[in-house]
This record gives structure tokens, sequence and C-alpha cells, in this order.
């Protein structure tokens, strides 16, 4: 368990993404995201302190579940639903800079501040699509990841149409991810499973895939 900013930041020193470049991208990324959150509320500001634990730490530890025949430029882009100040997206990019992501933001002001950070940063496979998600030109991706965006039924709903039985869904979830995931229907839970947060022993993410032929949500 990653309980501080130190175990953190070692914990993300031993990734095989961590490269010098990734480092100093993620240590631009952080010291961009305590400026602009004393302009606009980007995280909770209780959380700047222990940002690498609670927002960066927390974002890289979805690469775990991605095996990389998975998400290799070949099967689609990594789809970020609901990213707010970028989490996981731009997590994500900078760890993966040669790996298209696709972050689903509306309001304009995040757009604004997504965009200057994937300029400043160099990520040119990082995309804003600023947009609703319902208005979001339907594709096929080899990730959905949504940190904190919906319930888990509604969730679902509104973006299975991205998905392929292939598609890795990822869904940090906290305290409700157990109870989120058996309320949905046995045909559709049988797919998923929880898996332990690295950086809170209270949360969950809801990791697996879902079959979108025949599926009733």
């Amino acid at each position: 368990m990653i309980a501080n900013e130190e175990q953190a930041r070692d914990w993300l020193a031993g990734r095989p993404e961590m490269t010098p470049e990734a480092m100093e991208r993620l240590e631009k990324l952080v010291a961009m995201l305590a400026e602009e959150n004393e302009r606009q509320n980007l995280v909770a500001a209780a959380t700047i302190p222990m940002v690498w634990q609670r927002h960066i730490a927390d974002s890289a530890q979805l690469l775990a579940h991605v095996p990389r025949e998975t998400w290799n430029g070949t099967k689609g882009p990594w789809l970020d639903l609901g990213t707010g100040a970028g989490f996981p997206g731009l997590v994500i990019a900078a760890m993966r800079p040669g790996h298209e992501v696709l972050m689903v933001e509306s309001r304009a002001r995040r757009v604004e501040w997504l965009n200057r950070v994937i300029e400043e940063l160099a990520l040119p496979k990082a995309q804003v699509l600023g947009q609703r998600l319902e208005m979001v030109e339907t594709r096929t991706v080899a990730v959905i990841s949504a940190r904190a965006f919906a319930p888990l039924d509604k969730l679902l709903k509104i973006s299975l149409r991205f998905s392929t039985r292939d598609t890795i869904w990822l869904l940090p979830k906290g305290r409700s991810a157990g109870q989120e995931l058996e309320a949905l229907k046995a045909s559709v839970r049988e797919g998923f499973h929880v898996e332990q947060s690295l950086t809170d022993q209270d949360a969950g993410l809801i990791v697996g895939h879902l079959n979108p032929k025949g599926v009733k949500l």
C-alpha cells in the first residue's frame, strides 16, 4: 500500500514506463496543477500536499492492469471519461507519450487547462474532446477509464458504444466499488472484478471487459 508521498514516488520510479523524461513531465504537471489550483478548483486543496499519492500514483496504477499488447497503438486509443483536472488521462499520456489518449471534458475552463498542459508537456498524441460524452463521435477504443465520473450502471450505458469485447474498463470507484458492481445484472457483472487500490486501503478499482453484443443494461 502506498501510504505517503515518498512511497508514491518510489513506486512510480519502479514502473517500466518511468523514464527520466516521463518523471520530468510528471514533475511539471504537479507544479502546473498546484499553480492552477489557486485559480480554479481542479482538485481539493487538501490533496495538493499529497498529490503524488492521491493523484499521480493513483492514476498511474491503472497501467498495471493494461497488457502492452492490448494498448499498443493498433487496437485504438485510451479513452478517459470526465477527465476533469486530467486524472488519470494526463498521467497516462505523460508516462506513455507514444500512445493516443483521448480525454473527454465538457467544462470550458478545464478544457483550456488540459490543452495548456498538453502543449507544455509536449504530448502530441494526447487530445481533449471538449464536449459532453453524448456528443462524442462513436469509435472503438482499447481502454476506457473514468474516475468519479458517474454511477457504474449509468457509466456503462452511456459509454458502451465505444467498447468491444477486448476493451479494458478501468473504473476507480472508491469505497463503493463492490456495492456498485454487485448491483449490476449478473450477465454484465461476470465480466468485471474489483481490485484493491494501491493508494487507498478503503478504495477499489473495477476492472474487466464487457461484450457489447446482446448486453442489456
